[in-house]
């Protein structure tokens, strides 16, 4: 499965340097101690950061995707790949896990936004193409001077081209201009790489899958895929329940909208796939499907129900003798009003019920081999397990992040950046950048990498940066110029 040519780097590591590390460990080593990858842990994942200590970010939410991600790579060697067979290397897939979101901005998807929209006509922005330029090009590990007064010759971390390979999700490049892009894609950010990146994909591409093969996409990576989607729809589900934004008894009481748009979307993701049978998706399946993932918090069991067939064979439900309808109704609402607070208050349950949801979805992940490139074998979930994970992720998408109040939130964080990149660009605003990015600012000479320059400096704020940088433009109260950039 891992050929030389998946641990060449672009520039190639001195010889005589020992290590008892394998290169995959090397390349976990140096993200790690990197800092676009402490700065995840200023980084908003679902709740504003100073909301609570307690909730997610980006930092935590990345370590809980490298243990799925290894979890899962453990779960494949132990049941799908045979004894003396290579193994799926858990090194790249832990990797995966805590590099994938390392493109993400300032004020999570809003952000990502704000930056397409100001690098529309000059690159676009995205976070997994801006995870690939931070690896590859931005981190200071490696450097060398080049002959072209265009290109600064950076080698990011100078990763293996496997490891390299595990965060590249989307095999398409991000078209250069508004107008080069769909029309469905002109007001929203475009997967993808960018194009000052597209030589070094080729590279990749050539290096793991011995050609330009396309679509692309390494084993390590639709691992990493499926563990960040686990996790989304597990873990920001428990964060919402731990703020009150919802409980299990008030789920079907949200608007019908929420559930078609909801259905429309996990309709959307089935049609992706072959192996799928289940094409057609409704709002009554959402809220079947979110019945059937809570009934053991409802308990349904003390229902005192009883199940018949009438002479038509329909099935009914009914009421046990002897219990009068109040009764009956009582104890409905006493038992889920129960549960609810029991999701909503009791750590312990709250931990056990996500913990059997995660281990549920590790479960339901299927792998088959692909003989002629092992690199390029598929994993996938299978279908109850897809669709289940599907109705989790969007329904939380709806539900919370469309919310009011953390559309507000999102509405203020997008301005400032926006705002912010407006200052840089005008007139002599690179000279408010740090010394080291005016440097490489005055390295380009066209608007486009210099604006590039910019986006790169904007992406790697902290939420919290982004606030005082901004304060420092437009407050009046700013914060004081001792504090350093």
């Amino acid at each position: 499965m891992y050929s030389n040519s998946d641990t060449e780097r672009e520039f190639p590591v001195q010889t005589g340097e020992k290590d008892y590390r394998s290169p995959y460990r090397r390349d976990y080593a140096r993200l790690i101690h990197c800092p676009s990858f402490r700065r995840l842990q200023g980084k908003t994942q679902l709740y504003p950061g100073v909301e609570s200590d307690f909730f997610r970010n980006r930092l935590t939410h990345s370590l809980e995707v490298a243990q799925i991600s290894k979890t899962i790579a453990l779960f494949i060697n132990d049941q799908f790949i045979e004894s003396g067979s290579e193994k799926i290397d858990v090194d790249i897939c832990e990797f995966a896990g805590l590099a994938h979101d390392l493109g993400h901005p300032p004020f999570g998807h809003q952000g990502e936004e704000a930056l397409d929209e100001c690098m529309g006509n000059f690159g676009g922005f995205e976070g997994n193409a801006q995870t690939l330029r931070i690896l590859s090009r931005i981190e200071k590990k490696t450097k060398i001077d080049s002959p072209n007064p265009n290109d600064e010759y950076r080698f990011g971390l100078n990763l293996t081209f496997r490891s390299l390979a595990s965060i590249l999700k989307y095999d398409n490049p991000i078209p250069e201009t508004i107008d080069s892009r769909k029309e469905e894609d002109k007001k929203r950010a475009v997967k993808g790489y960018y194009a000052s990146e597209s030589n070094l994909v080729r590279q990749i591409k050539t290096k793991v899958a011995g050609d330009d093969t396309k679509p692309f996409k390494t084993v390590e990576c639709k691992i990493m895929d499926i563990a960040d989607d686990i996790a989304y729809s597990t873990y920001d589900l428990e964060d919402g329940f731990k703020a009150g934004f919802y409980h299990p008894t008030n789920f079907f009481s949200y608007p019908d909208a929420v559930f078609e748009n909801v259905a429309r979307k996990v309709e959307k993701a089935l049609k992706k796939e072959e192996y799928i049978t289940k094409k057609d998706f409704d709002a009554n399946d959402v809220r079947e499907e979110l019945f059937s993932i809570f009934s053991s918090v409802y308990n349904f069991d003390t229902f005192d129900l009883v199940e018949a067939d009438d002479d038509d064979g329909n099935n009914y439900i009914g009421i046990t003798k002897g219990i009068t309808k109040e009764a009956f109704l009582f104890n409905i609402v006493n038992t889920i009003t129960k549960a609810s607070k029991l999701v909503a208050e009791d750590g312990y349950f709250r931990n056990t019920f996500t913990s059997e949801l995660i281990n549920s979805a590790i479960e339901g992940v299927r792998y088959i081999e692909n003989k002629e490139n092992a690199a390029l074998s598929d994993v996938y979930l299978e279908e109850k397990t897809r669709i289940r994970v599907e109705v989790l992720k969007n329904f939380t998408y709806e539900s919370q992040i469309l919310s009011p109040r953390l559309k507000i939130a999102e509405f203020r964080g997008k301005e400032i950046v926006k705002t912010i990149f407006d200052v840089l660009k005008n007139d002599e605003g690179w000279r408010l950048m740090p010394s080291d990015y005016q440097t490489i600012y005055h390295h380009f000479s066209t608007t486009a990498d210099k604006h590039r320059c910019i986006c790169d400096f904007i992406s790697g704020m902290t939420d919290k940066y982004a606030i005082e940088f901004y304060g420092r433009l437009k407050s009046e109260n700013p914060e004081t110029i001792f504090k350093p950039f």
